[in-house]
């Protein structure tokens, strides 16, 4: 049994996010379409719409896992360069066989999200897509993302922000916290997994807060909600 990582920001929790991914890496696409009811390949095409909006010919997809928003990337805009990084090879593994399978021409490789193996301005587009929150550090991985993007780059994260009042925030908080642990716990082997996965998002900035860190590190900010609030796309544009 893993540990089951702290949550929130400023937080020791890298290798014990690293260990928890690497548990669950063989059905964790399974447990994302069941635990979201499909709804979650929505949000990564809209995500990819705002990501590839001013064609970008370099692209990196930070906290990659087994690649699905890198694979979407590349299929919607298949001139680009795409690179995958992520810090569990056994999630990287699962995205190569699904690219090959594919015949998905993508580079998948381990780096640390907050310490990006690339020099400054090295992509026109950078995207996270339910990852940031694993971050141990919120600050310092805007920071990388806006060191490696090349000025007038985009940065995009989607993720899911803590439920919002009133009634929909409150049933999804119970669906968050009671239902989607069993399942996942059922499915995956791993229910502190799947514990830690609701507590994140509930010690998750609300939106305008993260809207907050991405204009402070210097990025031009917007941000919008995603069926009822359950999910977020925040995008950052680095100056020119």
């Amino acid at each position: 049994m893993t540990k089951r990582p702290a949550v929130g920001d400023k937080q020791d929790k890298g290798s014990d996010v690293q260990a928890m991914f690497a548990s669950i890496a063989p059905r964790y696409d399974l447990l994302n379409r069941v635990l979201s009811l499909g709804v979650d390949r929505g949000w990564r095409r809209a995500a990819a719409h705002e990501a590839l909006a001013l064609k970008p010919a370099r692209v990196l997809d930070v906290a990659t896992g087994t690649a699905d928003f890198a694979l979407e990337l590349k299929t919607r805009a298949p001139e680009a360069q795409v690179i995958g990084s992520d810090f569990v090879p056994q999630m990287l593994a699962i995205g190569r066989e699904k690219a090959a399978a594919r015949h998905i021409d993508i580079r998948l490789e381990e780096g640390d999200a907050l310490n990006l193996p690339y020099p400054d301005g090295s992509f026109d587009s950078i995207t996270c897509a339910f990852g940031f929150r694993n971050f141990a550090d919120y600050a310092r991985g805007l920071a990388e993302f806006h060191r490696v993007l090349a000025p007038g780059g985009r940065a995009v994260i989607l993720e899911f922000p803590p439920p919002r009042p009133g009634l929909l925030g409150s049933l999804f908080r119970v669906y968050f916290q009671h239902v989607l642990p069993r399942i996942g716990g059922l499915i995956s082997g791993n229910a502190s997994a799947y514990t830690y996965l609701p507590e994140s998002v509930l010690a998750f900035p609300e939106p305008e807060r993260l809207a907050q860190l991405m204009r402070a590190t210097g990025f031009r900010t917007r941000y919008r909600l995603l069926t009822f609030g359950i999910a977020a796309i925040h995008v950052g544009d680095k100056l020119p």
